[in-house]
């Protein structure tokens, strides 16, 4: 692999470690900053929110700068300036602007790699290299485990931020000076994301994309750490151990899925496989919410698995677009995936605080119920989708 694909990898590393962490510090920063965990839902909503609204920007200067400049400089005003601001909060309002910040720096990072993958490589592999990336890069998820849980109770949450901060700020150097820019699409055409929207074969892609990665993110990213504290009273050191198993699934799922494509001859079947397989787990953790933690977690685990299916969903829109719109056509991708994300963890938190004052354990069951009907609602309309194959 190319240099400059390390780097991206590297930087896919930050990105979701940053999407992730939150769920591990939940106890310290409701001790020393006063955040609770509606405050923390709204900073992770936040982060994905953002990050998503980026994408329409990302891909136009995807097309036309190019991925060098486009990661190097959000990575690092983003990345290194909100992981600087994350490390001097003092108010949750200080932590929910950092993560927004935060998100304008991961912005471009895995899509910078996807738009080098659909311009210089073979269209049928395209699948495959994207899981590729996202599987290796998903190491973050790992980091974000049980590893920033030692380091926070080793040399304090502040520290590990400050030391956040300078990773960033050296990758995105790196970006800069070994990115390699790929050939522009040949032609004279010009478009943008309306061009897309036009295509009627993405509108049936769209919903399953804006829900599917949508339990397993929100749940790894912050609902595992206070259910798992609520519910079973487990520790920080505990819940990191948990987080860690739960990430080890999801980069798991991501290599299962890459090749399953080419290996089983269809993107839609096992996509909607692995789409009602999570949808049966998260029903599980509605009924059996509080019966073992073991249980528990490993229902997660699946979850985190089955919810690994963004790059061949990616893949099967990319068959639909023009060359010239590449950029654009990621990006929207990602918008739709990620935006379902922020989406749900700004109603979840609401939700949780809405119903956990009387009833904590069926705030939980209400959220893990409701990811299971809109997975199920997702793939329900993916069915009617035409099945394409580079």
């Amino acid at each position: 692999m190319r240099i400059d694909l390390v780097l991206l990898c590297l930087a896919y590393v930050l990105s979701q470690f940053f999407r992730a962490f939150l769920a591990v510090l939940t106890q310290v920063l409701e001790t020393d900053v006063g955040a609770t965990p509606a405050d923390l839902a709204f900073a992770s909503g936040l982060w994905f929110l953002v990050f998503a609204a980026m994408q329409i920007p990302v891909g136009a200067a995807l097309d036309r700068v190019g991925p060098r400049r486009t990661s190097a400089l959000l990575l690092l005003i983003g990345g290194g300036g909100g992981s600087a601001l994350f490390a001097m909060a003092t108010t949750p309002l200080h932590i929910t602007v950092a993560m927004g910040l935060i998100g304008v720096g991961c912005a471009p990072v895995l899509m910078a790699s996807y738009f080098i993958f659909a311009r210089m490589y073979p269209p049928a592999r395209f699948a495959t290299l994207a899981a590729l990336m996202l599987g290796v890069g998903s190491v973050g998820n790992l980091i974000a485990a049980y590893p920033t849980a030692w380091a926070a109770e080793t040399i304090g949450w502040r520290a590990t931020l400050w030391v956040l901060a300078a990773i960033s700020a050296s990758i995105a150097v790196g970006l800069w000076a070994l990115v390699q820019d790929p050939p522009k699409a040949n032609g004279t055409e010009k478009g943008s994301v309306l061009d897309l929207l036009k295509i009627p074969a993405l509108w049936l892609l769209f919903p399953l994309m804006f829900v599917n990665y949508m339990p397993a993110a929100g749940i790894r990213g912050l609902w595992i750490g206070p259910y798992l504290s609520d519910v079973f009273t487990l520790t920080t050191s505990e819940i990191g151990q948990a987080t860690l198993v739960m990430g080890v699934a999801m980069i798991l799922g991501t290599f299962c899925y890459g090749p399953a494509d080419r290996i089983f001859g269809t993107r839609k079947w096992v996509i909607i496989c692995g789409s009602v397989v999570g949808a049966v787990a998260l029903c599980g953790l509605a009924i059996f919410t509080d019966t073992s933690a073991l249980r528990s977690v490993l229902l997660m685990s699946v979850v985190g698995f089955c919810g690994a299916a963004f790059p061949v969903l990616i893949a099967h829109a990319r068959s639909f677009f023009p060359a010239h719109l590449t950029g654009r056509g990621v990006t929207l991708m990602n918008l739709f995936g990620i935006g379902g994300v922020g989406v749900m963890q700004f109603g979840s938190g609401k939700i949780h605080a809405a119903i956990a004052p009387t009833d904590s354990l069926l705030a939980y069951q209400t959220l893990f119920g409701l990811m299971a009907g809109l997975i199920l609602l997702g793939a329900l309309i993916y069915c009617f989708s035409e099945d394409r194959m580079d």
